[in-house]
């Protein structure tokens, strides 16, 4: 369950494509946890920024900008600018969460007989797979930076989690998921 989402788009005037007279505020956004695609109604008088965090959860005494959780959606109903965004708010949670990250390359197991978890990840074959379960097994990753600089052929292991997830999020056929909820 998810109880923050990031912005990824904020229409105050609604959807262009409603035909109402009125149209109602509406905001795009992103679970913080398990990478949901949300449309949301926020508060008539919500002053609302493209990447805040908001809280969705529960506690409506919580909700200080948003209404309620109108729908998931998926990536193809989001708007141009909403998709836009969406790497860089990938991204910063990626930040916020690094330890929950890290712990993958610490924890992540085979698939198949033939397929590791690791290479589903953009841009990693079997060589850097099997570069960091070599390093892992000296000891666990403590952070991104540990792990850039104990496995060279991985410069910066936070982009290659942020497309995982992007590719993820974006096709509908990805066989497994890592990150996104289905």
């Amino acid at each position: 369950m998810e109880d923050y989402a990031h912005v990824l788009d904020y229409l105050p005037q609604g959807l262009s494509s409603e035909k109402n007279f009125r149209r109602d505020p509406v905001a795009y956004a992103l679970g913080s946890v398990e990478f949901k695609l949300f449309e949301l109604v926020p508060k008539p008088d919500a002053i609302i920024t493209i990447g805040e965090r908001v809280y969705i959860g529960k506690e409506a005494e919580k909700r200080d900008k948003i209404i309620h959780v109108k729908r998931r959606v998926s990536f193809s109903e989001l708007t141009a600018a909403a998709q836009a965004e969406m790497p860089y708010v990938i991204a910063e949670i990626v930040k916020l969460e690094e330890q929950r990250f890290v712990r993958f390359f610490n924890d992540s197991q085979p698939i198949t007989i033939r397929q590791h978890m690791l290479e589903l990840l953009p841009g990693l074959g079997k060589k850097t797979m099997m570069a960091i379960l070599d390093e892992r097994k000296k000891g666990p990753f403590k952070d991104f930076a540990d792990i850039a600089a104990r496995v060279p052929s991985l410069k910066h292991p936070e982009k290659v989690v942020v497309n995982r997830i992007q590719v993820e999020l974006s096709d509908p056929h990805q066989k497994y998921h890592i990150f996104v909820s289905r």
